[in-house]
Order: C-alpha cells, then structure tokens, then sequence
C-alpha cells in the first residue's frame, strides 16, 4: 500500500489563513501548490479550488486540468492564460475569467477547498471548461485525490 496523494502549499498550511497576497485584497495571484505520492497509473492530473461557504452556493475560484502527471507543483502567480506554459490548461471560474481568482468572502471567514485528482486518462477537454464540465469529463477516471483548505477572512 502506497502513502495517499499529499497536496500542500509553501504559502500556508492546512487549515489555515491564506496571506492577503493570495486574495483580492492582495495581488490576486495564485498560491505555490506542490503534490507528492501520485500514483502510478496517473495519466494527468486535475485540480479545483472553490469556496463552500459562499453566501448562494458554492463558488468556483480555479479550475485546471490536463497537468501532465510528472508534474510536481503549480508555481505561484500563474497566468491568466488558457495553456499554461507546462501544457496544463485552466478552465472558467465564476468570476467569468480564465485562471485564478482569489478569496474575497463578502464577510466571515471562508473555506478554500484545493482538490487535486490523479486521473488515468488525458481529458479531452477544451479550455475554458468550468468545474462541472471537468467534474462529468473525469467521472470514472480518478484514482486517487488530494485535499488543502485554507482560510480567509476580510
């Protein structure tokens, strides 16, 4: 038995506050994200970061997919771009932009889910999709994910 897929970050630690840097009262940019133990079988690898405690539902703050599996972290500050200079694409959050779009809770402190899935497949995936649409693309298709949740307060 193989350790479990592990997700952490240099920026913050799990359960805890994600700096302002990070968040719309920051510079907006995207957290470093690193991985380790994936599993053998991972094709490619998937991420998704949304917010729970969002006041009408959960709220979507990044969606990328088509990491290659060799792969062993998202750097910090990623562009707003669909394909990212490693080959991963980012898809749509629901600020209605590419990439990242930091913590901005209207009040309370929130949860931000970082999920990562290995997957054993490449997805066919244009860029541009939004969580459900990569949720339906990689149903049947992960083996394993990963989870880091910080917080952010205004």
């Amino acid at each position: 038995m193989s350790n479990a897929m592990e997700l952490k970050s240099s920026a913050f630690e799990n359960n805890e506050m994600i700096p302002k840097l990070y968040t719309c009262d920051g510079k907006d940019v995207s957290p470093p994200l690193n991985w380790n133990d994936i599993p053998e079988k991972t094709k490619s690898l998937a991420l998704i970061c949304d917010d729970p405690d969002a006041p009408r539902g959960i709220w979507v703050h990044w969606v990328v997919y088509s990491i290659k599996s060799v792969s062993k972290e998202l750097p910090a500050k990623v562009l707003h771009q669909e394909i990212m200079p490693n080959g991963a694409i980012q898809g749509i959050n629901d600020f209605g932009k590419i990439g990242y779009g930091g913590p901005c809770p209207p009040g309370g402190t929130h949860r931000y889910f970082f999920k990562l899935y290995a997957l054993d497949s490449m997805l066919d995936l244009e860029p541009g999709a939004t969580k459900k649409q990569l949720l339906q693309a990689m149903e049947g298709h992960i083996i394993s994910e990963a989870q880091l949740i910080g917080k952010y307060k205004r």
